[in-house]
């Protein structure tokens, strides 16, 4: 039978270990972390070594309060970049807020206003703006305005600019966005 994650018993097929406790005489059975950058690499204990070494175990050990604001602030994002909201738009637009049911008002006998079709909707205007597209658009001409900036963004053509590298993953984003928004209009049209 397989062994399940967290078990706490000693593993059968681990190779016998000695105790890294000083005078120890019992197997080194159980595993521990050697320190906060080590945690892939363990020390090795018997059971009640263990459970010491773990009671005094300590992550931050040694690190000074911004740095474990900074730990504690890259764990909440397990160690992965991010990125602030609303780079595309900047500001939030009123209508992305409407209540066109009237259910926050208690406005239910207020007649309901239909999109403009002419007017783009409000999650996908600053992808155009920032592509400088016009609302409606096809994908040809969505595709086209893409390769255009993505070659004059690229990082390789400026030299490796951070600023043009930011600019060109904001570009990414419009396109996949307003690609995707593309592609649902059309599946609907067509069913």
């Amino acid at each position: 039978m397989p062994r399940r994650r967290g078990d706490p018993r000693p593993d059968p097929a681990a190779p016998r270990r000695p105790c890294e406790a000083p005078d120890c005489p019992e197997p080194g059975e159980y595993r521990a972390p050697k320190d906060r950058t080590r945690l892939r690499e363990y020390r090795w204990f018997c059971l009640q070594h263990v459970r010491e070494y773990n009671l005094s175990w300590d992550f931050y050990k040694g690190l000074q309060p911004d740095q474990i604001e900074t730990a504690l602030r890259d764990d909440t994002a397990w160690q992965r970049p991010t990125w602030p909201l609303g780079r595309l738009g900047g500001r939030i637009d009123p209508e992305l807020l409407r209540d066109p049911f009237g259910i926050l008002q208690g406005r239910l006998d207020q007649p309901q206003k239909r999109p403009d079709p002419a007017r783009p909707p409000p999650e996908l205007r600053a992808a155009l703006d920032l592509l400088e597209l016009s609302w409606p658009t096809d994908s040809l001409a969505l595709k086209t305005r893409y390769k255009e900036l993505a070659k004059r963004y690229h990082p390789d053509v400026n030299g490796g600019d951070r600023s043009a590298e930011e600019r060109l993953k904001d570009i990414n984003r419009a396109y996949s966005l307003l690609r995707n928004r593309l592609a649902q209009t059309q599946a609907s049209a067509r069913a």
